[in-house]
C-alpha cells in the first residue's frame, strides 16, 4: 500500500475550489428550507384551527345533551313524585286491610314498570348524548389518519 502523505489529505487547491457554487448550493438550501417550513407552518396553523373548531363543537354538544339528560332527569322526578302524590291520597280512602295491601301492591309494580322504562330512556338518552359528542373527534381523528396515509 502506498503512504499518503498528510499534506495531501489536507490541501486545498483553490483552483478546485468556485465560491459561487457553495453560496448557491447554501442558497438553494436556505430556500427549500424556508419553503419547508412555511409549509409545516401552513399546515400546523390549519390543523390547529380544525382542532378548535372540533372542541368548540364537541362542548356545544356535551352542553346539549347535559340539558337534555338533565330535563329528562326532572321529567322522571316529576312523575315519581306525582305517582307518590297520587298513592297517598288514594292510602288516605282505604277501608281495610285487604284494600290497603292491593293498593300498595299496585303501586309497587307500577313504580317498577316506570322505573324500567325511565331507565331505559335516560341510558338511550346518554347513549345518543355520547355518540352525538363523539361524532366530531372521530371524523376529525379519521381525516388526521387519512392525511397521514396520503403522505
Amino acid at each position: 500500500m502506498a503512504a499518503m502523505n498528510p499534506k495531501d489529505v489536507f490541501s486545498f487547491s483553490a483552483s478546485s475550489f468556485d465560491p459561487s457554487k457553495v453560496s448557491e448550493t447554501f442558497r438553494d438550501f436556505a430556500e427549500k428550507g424556508a419553503a419547508q417550513s412555511k409549509e409545516a407552518y401552513a399546515k400546523m396553523k390549519t390543523a390547529a384551527e380544525e382542532a378548535t373548531k372540533t372542541v368548540e363543537t364537541t362542548m356545544q354538544t356535551a352542553q346539549a345533551g347535559t340539558v337534555e339528560l338533565g330535563l329528562k332527569a326532572i321529567d322522571a322526578l316529576r312523575t315519581n313524585a306525582d305517582m307518590s302524590l297520587s298513592h297517598m291520597e288514594a292510602l288516605l280512602g282505604v277501608k281495610s286491610v285487604a284494600e290497603l295491601v292491593e293498593l300498595q301492591t299496585s303501586f309497587i309494580r307500577k313504580q317498577a314498570e316506570v322505573t324500567v322504562e325511565q331507565a331505559k330512556a335516560m341510558q338511550e338518552a346518554a347513549k345518543k348524548v355520547a355518540e352525538t359528542v363523539a361524532k366530531p373527534t372521530k371524523e376529525a381523528a379519521e381525516k388526521v389518519m387519512s392525511t397521514f396515509k396520503a403522505a
